[in-house]
């Protein structure tokens, strides 16, 4: 079985709205595993290097502000195409836009405070998890009802 991994953050606006719960939940629904969790306070070296891609942009300062401002939850999540999986269940990253159904189409109205971020692919969730998670907080552990998940030839 080929999986991936991939970090789920809790906004600073997900953190504040209460939504930690419901959003761990949708993912345990879903068939994912959890593998890592920790509350944070991102600082500025650590945003600096999450959002590289977007270092030369103009919303770059007020975005690095916004996820400094609360702490936020961080998940490391694990299955097959995780990234996937994770980013559907999310929703378009436009709050407003987003598909009833999505954690974002039903708790965000906004581009930036959009309640959650997930890394986009397995390699970013390689990188994103290199940056939030040691290694002694990784917690790789056998879920016993991944035959109830996965079809047998996908678990190959």
């Amino acid at each position: 079985m080929q999986t991936s991994r991939c970090v789920v953050l809790v906004k600073p606006d997900g953190v504040q709205r209460g939504l930690i719960g419901e959003i761990i939940h949708r993912f345990e629904r879903k068939g994912l595993h959890m593998i890592g969790l920790k509350m944070i306070a991102l600082d500025d070296e650590t945003l600096s290097d999450w959002y590289v891609e977007h270092k030369d942009k103009p919303f770059f300062g007020d975005l690095k502000k916004f996820m400094s401002s609360n702490p936020v939850v961080a998940i490391l999540w694990e299955g097959i195409e995780a990234s996937v999986a994770i980013r559907n269940i999310l929703g378009s990253t436009k709050g407003r836009e987003a598909a009833p159904g999505t954690i974002r189409g039903d708790f965000s109205m906004s581009k930036q405070y959009n309640i959650v971020h997930a890394s986009d692919s397995a390699e970013a969730g390689d990188r994103e998890q290199k940056l939030i998670f040691k290694d002694d907080e990784i917690f790789p552990w056998k879920k016993m009802n991944l035959d109830q998940i996965y079809a047998p030839d996908e678990m190959e």
